[in-house]
């Protein structure tokens, strides 16, 4: 009956949405959106976040870190949870927000140091032969260089353990040609 075949498309559908132990929990809006089953890209936590699930449950969404931060880089993310946004500036890792945090949800980070990582898009203007070295600049570690390739073309290269993931090569592109990735999870520990 399509009557039963309905229940079991909603059932199936909605269940990660009424149990909250499930890792693919929809959000409010996308319930009423209709995005069933799509994951959202994983957010940046501000410096010193404890693990996902563990800052999900301890975060009350107060925005003290957000209104802490100097340099603006924290935005209501998904579900109006922290996370950072690298487009206009990148973190200094000042520490702003971890004291300003009144839960657990971000501890004292041991070191300056995020585990994302920036990604070159194809509209890098260094992929397409024009001359720019705008993230490179950027970088206070001197964690990207540039690789000379033939026919003119110079090929971004990433020095990974030297990259602390601040976003300041983000922030930094004239044509937003990088965004910040999460590791995959063998690179997600740093060395």
């Amino acid at each position: 009956r399509s009557s039963d075949l309905f229940q079991h498309i909603c059932i199936s559908r909605l269940a990660p949405v009424f149990n909250p132990r499930l890792p693919d929990m929809l959000s409010r809006a996308d319930l009423l959106r209709g995005r069933f089953g799509r994951h959202h890209r994983p957010q940046i936590r501000p410096p010193g976040a404890i693990d996902e699930t563990g800052f999900l449950a301890s975060c009350t969404r107060c925005e003290d870190c957000r209104n802490a931060c100097p340099q603006q880089v924290i935005v209501a993310g998904n579900g109006g949870y922290p996370t950072l946004d690298t487009r206009q500036a990148g973190c200094t890792f000042c520490g702003a927000c971890q004291r300003a945090c009144t839960t657990a949800a971000l501890g004292i980070a041991p070191e300056a140091r995020l585990a994302w990582r920036p990604v070159f898009a194809n509209s890098c203007l260094a992929l397409n032969r024009v001359v720019c070295r705008s993230c490179s600049d950027s970088c206070d570690t001197a964690a990207i260089s540039f690789a000379l390739q033939t026919g003119g073309r110079s090929q971004p290269v990433l020095d990974g353990p030297s990259c602390t993931g601040c976003g300041h090569c983000v922030s930094a592109c004239p044509v937003q040609a990088l965004s910040m990735q999460s590791p995959s999870p063998d690179e997600e520990s740093p060395a």
